[in-house]
């Protein structure tokens, strides 16, 4: 059985300033891919890896911010990066908080208003 999220997309309107801010953030390089009529970037992924990958996607008539959707990147410890989230042009909607057994959350916001959490164990 696999983990039910194999992808997820988060959307943005300017894609120079959001592939900063998340290289900035999780301190992880992005990999820019070609496809026609939109600008997508990947964060690194390994194909037969656990876990799910994902991009930054700018495509028309696709609106950022205000979506349902809420991804969570893992991270050795998400203090760290919540605190790097204000300095590289984001908001922390959330400090680093215990969810007792199953470790620890951060939540911020980028700045195209996208929703994401951070998660680590320790």
């Amino acid at each position: 059985m696999n983990n039910p999220v194999g992808w997820f997309e988060i959307y943005v309107q300017d894609m120079p300033r959001a592939v900063r801010f998340y290289q900035a953030v999780l301190q992880l390089p992005l990999e820019q891919l070609n496809f026609p009529g939109m600008a997508m970037w990947t964060f690194p992924m390994l194909p037969d890896g656990k876990g799910a990958s994902g991009a930054l996607v700018h495509m028309a008539g696709r609106a950022s911010g205000g979506n349902s959707v809420m991804v969570y990147f893992s991270c050795g410890d998400c203090a760290e990066e919540a605190g790097r989230i204000e300095a590289g042009g984001g908001k922390l909607l959330q400090a680093k908080m215990a969810i007792g057994e199953y470790g620890f959350i951060a939540l911020g916001q980028d700045p195209d208003g996208n929703s994401f959490g951070l998660h680590s164990m320790q």
